[in-house]
């Protein structure tokens, strides 16, 4: 049997292209398959837009794979499956597959996901992560605020419009960070108002990228809509 090809799991940072790791760097100029997540609606891949600054994508098989928003398990197992056999053609073929994500990809990633699945289905696939600075890393060193000190408790919290789950993770760690704010930041602010930390709390969206905004003042988002890649830090 021919030798496999490696799955790597690509994190390429959260905007700002200098924040490829040399790692992440060399993965990429040696896989010559490069996978990313294309967009339903045809927008270019967040992800993908970085790599392309650092790859040929004329001297590279670029595999764009479609990951389903739905939660019907019959679309999501059928929709899964074609995905992991395209990467495994590749693989099968004895060629080195590089899934690029943004931020790291063991951190609310689509990598992680495609890693169990292909580790269930192709046991035999070597698979390997090569880490990348997250957005979360990246919004305290923009921020200039430490994430934790000393015996601090941090928190990374998916937000939801569950205002009390909200509030309770607030009053319960030193710090928070909240991804996935956008949809609900009215939410939020309330939660904020309400444990009186409204003025400890700053927002970021595309952090260290051309397109960052940061707010710290997030009470003059009350009722904006916000990017999609949108995370807010509430240190105390």
């Amino acid at each position: 049997m021919s030798k496999l090809g490696t799955l790597y799991g690509v994190g390429v940072g959260p905007g700002d292209p200098e924040l490829v790791t040399v790692k992440a760097f060399r993965i990429l100029k040696q896989s010559p398959i490069i996978a990313y997540p294309r967009k339903m609606r045809g927008s270019k891949s967040y992800a993908l837009k970085i790599t392309e600054l650092y790859v040929d994508t004329e001297q590279k098989e670029m595999l764009g794979l479609t990951f389903p928003m739905t939660k019907d398990k019959e679309t999501l197992d059928r929709e899964w499956n074609k995905t992991i056999e395209a990467v495994w053609q590749g693989i099968q073929a004895g060629k080195d597959v590089a899934f690029v994500t943004e931020g790291d990809p063991m951190i609310y990633s689509t990598y992680i996901h495609l890693m169990r699945l292909m580790k269930e289905q192709h046991p035999e696939v070597e698979v390997i992560s090569i880490p990348g600075i997250s957005s979360i890393n990246a919004s305290a060193s923009r921020l200039g605020i430490p994430l934790a000190d000393g015996d601090d408790q941090i928190a990374i919290v998916p937000a939801t419009d569950q205002s009390s789950d909200m509030r309770k993770a607030l009053e319960e760690h030193d710090c928070v960070v909240f991804i996935k704010v956008a949809k609900v930041i009215d939410v939020m602010i309330a939660a904020l108002r309400e444990t009186g930390l409204i003025d400890k709390a700053s927002v970021l969206t595309k952090v260290t990228s051309s397109e960052e905004m940061i707010w710290r003042n997030v009470e003059e988002l009350e009722g904006r809509e916000l990017e999609y890649l949108t995370l807010m830090v509430v240190r105390k």
